[in-house]
């Protein structure tokens, strides 16, 4: 299916709320058309963005009363890892897989925007156009927790192989959880440690190994038909994401916007897939106490008149466009974070209006 968003409204996922029904009924409203399951970090540690996708997995421990999770290697694991791949196999296997992915579930401990956001949309009874869903990115996941002596967990490539296998079960749990109410499910994958990609912190992270990590889990996310995006909210090489396969590059397009004029090559190639750009333009910071919506559409405008400098066909760009938060507002005041939902669903409207878009393009 070939989707043509024409400034659709998404949000990032964390929002700064500890009631799960307004945060699902604000997402509801104001994102109507691609709603997002709500992350609710303020409930507990265990909705924080690591330890929210860490339940199950094996080798981690979760510690409450030091508020941390790292992973523990240094007991014989071998059991462990061995029913891990077993299950893994069974679900995922592409040729004699079930596609069951419940062993990796996020229960209602872990995650109470899920079940509010399921439980909402059961009671509506219609489909939605687009659901979005997310993930903690591999490379961030792994290169920001630990083991028991403190190194990243991504330098153990037995673990990280674990991680990766085990947040692409993830994402197709929350796919086939909320296929029924849309039409397309978009699982967003987070790597906000990629902005650190090519720095001294992260020293022996090679390209390759981002473009097969993140590959795996697009591809577990395409095995369900929906429809993978990797968001960053940070400057980073646009074309690894592209490369590994990416359906929607998310970015914040507030600082950051004409980076992505710097990969017009790899641009192109994602448009020719049918691929998106999602647009961070809406600043999830103070920032956004000082915008209007004609602010903000003066500076999206600029911004896609410079990628279309770049020789990329400018209908296309707009065509393809998604428009969202810069990044997740789980940390902003509420008062703040209502008025980026605000905004961004106040720009959606308005660049539609000015390049005559009345709805979503959808075609087989």
């Amino acid at each position: 299916m070939l989707i043509k968003p024409r400034f659709l409204a998404t949000g990032i996922g964390s929002m700064p709320y500890d009631d799960p029904a307004y945060a699902v009924e604000m997402s509801l409203e104001r994102l109507s058309e691609a709603p997002a399951w709500p992350q609710l970090p303020r409930l507990g540690f265990q909705e924080q963005m690591n330890t929210q996708y860490m339940e199950g997995v094996p080798g981690v421990v979760i510690d409450r009363r030091e508020n941390r999770v790292f992973f523990d290697t240094s007991s014989d694991y071998l059991k462990l890892l061995t029913e891990f791949y077993e299950g893994y196999l069974t679900a995922m296997d592409s040729e004699s897989g079930d596609g069951n992915c419940s062993a990796m579930a996020i229960s209602h401990e872990f995650s109470k925007g899920i079940y509010a956001m399921e439980e909402r949309l059961r009671a509506r009874g219609d489909k939605l156009p687009f659901v979005k869903v997310q993930t903690v990115g591999p490379c961030s996941l792994t290169l920001s927790v630990v083991d028991e002596n403190g190194r990243s967990i991504y330098y153990n490539q037995e673990f990280r192989d674990v991680v990766v296998k085990a947040l692409a079960m993830k994402c197709r749990w929350q796919i086939q959880k909320f296929q029924p109410f849309a039409e397309k499910v978009f699982c967003f994958i987070d790597e906000p440690v990629l902005s650190a990609y090519g720095s001294s912190t992260y020293v022996g992270v090679l390209r390759e190994d981002i473009v097969t990590i993140l590959g795996e889990v697009i591809e577990a996310i395409h095995a369900d038909e929906a429809i993978a995006g990797v968001h960053c909210c940070g400057n980073t090489e646009w074309s690894i994401l592209i490369d590994a396969g990416a359906d929607i590059v998310s970015f914040d397009a507030f600082d950051y916007g004409q980076t992505i004029a710097m990969y017009p090559d790899s641009v192109k190639a994602l448009f020719h897939r049918g691929g998106m750009i999602a647009w961070g333009i809406v600043p999830t910071s103070e920032a956004i106490r000082e915008q209007t919506v004609t602010m903000l559409a003066d500076n999206l405008e600029g911004l896609i008149n410079h990628l279309a400098s770049k020789g990329i066909d400018k209908q296309t760009i707009v065509e393809q466009a998604i428009v969202t938060p810069a990044c997740g507002t789980g940390t902003m005041e509420p008062q703040d974070a209502e008025k980026v939902f605000e905004m961004t669903s106040a720009l959606s409207k308005a660049m539609r209006e000015k390049y005559g878009f009345e709805r979503i393009c959808c075609s087989c």
